[in-house]
């Protein structure tokens, strides 16, 4: 029944379209969302979830967890990250991967909702260290289209690897439009 709710308001009552679809059978990966440029990507992405009924979480400082707000990010499908002092970021989420039989976690590599002209390498690191694939999926605000693209397997070139996972982004165009990380001007 929540599905059904969730699909009626993201496609009836806001008018935007999917395509594209997770693998299911794929329990852990890094989500990559291009490009990020206002909060209004974050009801998006909640649409986006509950239109195709899986898990897809996020990471956040573990400050955020406590009462009364930590019950809230859970359900969310929020994950505590507990760094400590000589762990970084990137271990410390493979250890969440670790943890978990499904951990699918949405990352906007632009790392800001401002303008960047590279991405990050966080997500790309995550999914190394944690053997998991990239998908890669598109908010595209003029289109009111979510696209969701096939699995990625990194393969150690970075620098090849971004090149090919880039390609999915070219002529998407974010909420903000100025705010957009252009691919084309690479």
């Amino acid at each position: 029944m929540k599905k059904k709710i969730y699909q009626f308001i993201f496609f009836k009552l806001m008018g935007w379209k999917l395509l594209g679809n997770f693998d299911t059978s794929i329990k852990k990966s890094v989500v990559i969302v291009i490009p990020h440029t206002s909060w209004h990507d974050f009801y998006i992405g909640v649409f986006t979830r509950g239109v195709l009924g899986i898990n897809i979480n996020f990471v956040g400082k573990k400050e955020l967890f406590i009462f009364p707000f930590g019950y809230y990010f859970r359900w969310m499908g929020g994950a505590a990250l507990n760094r400590f002092k000589n762990e970084n970021k990137v271990d410390a989420i493979a250890k969440i991967f670790e943890g978990r039989d499904e951990f699918r976690l949405a990352i906007a590599p632009e790392g800001t909702r401002k303008k960047v002209t590279e991405l990050r390498t966080g997500f790309y690191y995550i999914a190394m260290k944690a053997n998991v694939p990239i998908i890669p999926v598109a908010f595209d605000w003029t289109k009111k289209q979510v696209t969701i693209f096939p699995e990625f397997y990194p393969t150690g070139n970075k620098d090849a690897d971004f090149t090919i996972l880039e390609q999915n982004f070219v002529g998407i165009e974010g909420k903000v439009k100025e705010y957009g990380y252009d691919i084309e001007k690479k």
